[in-house]
């Protein structure tokens, strides 16, 4: 047994490769030995997105707080909200991130597949986003 105290782990900054906006990080659990699974708190400030991306085993969002928007490519914009609980399917192409106006926080569980837990592609772009949260 394994006890990651509260304070241990640093927060980081969401890479801008990965991220558009201001992002924080804060690990929650690592895989160990034969288990797969890495969490995550992700908080996006008003209008911060992850560039559109996949998961190799796919991955489950829970809001916990504020409002986001999330988008399957080729289908609308929805909302978000705390209590959510998001599937999104392995190799499913998407974005998630916060409200044009509001912050968003959730908790990200994903497994690694050869180390690895997504692909990041394309950012989603300003000209975008105003038009996807629209549809919201």
């Amino acid at each position: 047994m394994e006890i990651a105290r509260s304070g241990t782990q640093h927060s980081m900054r969401g890479p801008e490769n990965y991220f558009t906006g201001a992002v924080r990080v804060d690990p929650l659990f690592q895989a160990n030995a034969a288990a797969r699974a890495v969490g995550v708190t992700v908080t996006f400030e008003p209008a911060a997105r992850t560039a559109w991306h996949t998961h190799p085993l796919g991955q489950t969002l829970i809001v916990t707080a504020g409002a986001g928007l999330i988008q399957k490519w080729g289908e609308p914009v929805q909302e978000i909200k705390p209590g959510d609980v998001v599937w999104i399917a392995p190799g499913e192409k998407h974005w998630h991130g916060a409200s044009p106006a509001t912050a968003m926080t959730h908790i990200a569980i994903q497994e690694q597949l050869d180390g690895k837990t997504a692909d990041f592609m394309e950012h989603v772009s300003d000209a975008q986003y105003p038009a996807l949260a629209s549809q919201a």
